[in-house]
Order: structure tokens, then C-alpha cells, then sequence
């Protein structure tokens, strides 16, 4: 497995050779936020990755979730668009180098266990206070503290 890489307004980042659509889930329950532990480069972040073929944006971020995590959402509205080109993410497996755009939903937790799968390490529900202390990548956080403070905005967020 190849390491995943992200880079953000950096002048030694490698060119974008690819544009994928993406989804996220930002879960919020009891207190705590549903977080993966990628197991391609160590850092936490919410669930979520490509679209496949035949599917919405809003069934990818459900698929994503469930794959990734073992948990079953219902995504309830958008907590923000991010499309800014200056954030590339560069797989080494097969150095594709994906300019960011990804559509993170805020979504209800339904059911399910959290549950590791070969793309995460460790599956939890962190409580938001201890977000401080985890080891993640800087567009995460972002839209991460975005979606907690900004619940009904509709504007775009920083870096989108």
C-alpha cells in the first residue's frame, strides 16, 4: 500500500494530474465526533473518500462511512464545499496527485459498532475536546471546527 500524502499552498508540492469527486461524513453524537484513522498515513479524519460510478455524492459519503468505519448514517445537509486547488493530496501507489473536492455532509448516526476496515487503524468517537491532541491534517481540522461552529451557514468555508 502506498502512503497518501497532503499538501496545501506548498511551493514543492507536485502538480494536480487528477480531479475526483469525494464525500465526507461529519457525525456528531453524544458529545463526540466519528473519526477513522487512516491506515495510509496515520492521521485521523472523518470518513469518507471517492465517488464510483452509479452513485450520489450523498450515497458515497454513506457507502464511505459504513466501509470505513462500520457505522450507519443518515446525512441530514452539507457542512461545506471544498474545491480549493491550492490542496493536493498525492497517492504514492500510483503517484496520482488529486486536486481537492470533496462535499462533507453532516449526517445522524443510525447504528452499527465502530469497526476498522483495511483503509483505518483505529474507529472512534472522540469527544470534541480532545480534538486538540490527535494527530490529523490540516484541511481536516478546518472543516472539522467549520462544520461545528458554522451549523447553518451557507457560505463558503475557509480553504473551500
Amino acid at each position: 500500500m502506498g502512503e497518501r500524502i497532503d499538501y496545501y499552498d506548498d511551493p514543492d508540492a507536485p502538480p494536480a494530474n487528477s480531479i475526483k469527486p469525494s464525500a465526507a461524513a461529519l457525525v456528531v453524537w453524544d458529545g463526540a465526533i466519528l473519526l477513522t484513522q487512516r491506515s495510509d498515513n496515520g492521521n485521523w479524519s472523518m470518513p469518507g473518500g471517492a465517488q464510483d460510478p452509479g452513485e450520489s455524492l450523498t450515497q458515497t459519503a454513506i457507502r464511505e462511512t459504513l466501509e470505513e468505519s462500520g457505522i450507519y448514517i443518515r446525512p441530514t445537509g452539507v457542512a461545506g464545499i471544498y474545491t480549493d486547488p491550492k490542496h493536493v493530496v498525492h497517492y504514492t501507489s500510483d503517484d496520482e496527485v488529486r486536486q481537492e473536492f470533496t462535499i462533507v455532509y453532516r449526517a445522524h448516526y443510525l447504528s452499527g459498532e465502530p469497526t476498522t476496515s483495511d483503509e483505518t487503524t483505529q474507529v472512534e468517537w472522540v469527544p470534541v475536546e480532545r480534538l486538540a491532541e490527535l494527530k490529523m491534517d490540516r484541511s481536516q481540522r478546518m472543516r472539522i471546527e467549520w462544520g461545528l461552529t458554522h451549523a447553518d451557514t451557507w457560505i463558503d468555508p475557509p480553504g473551500a
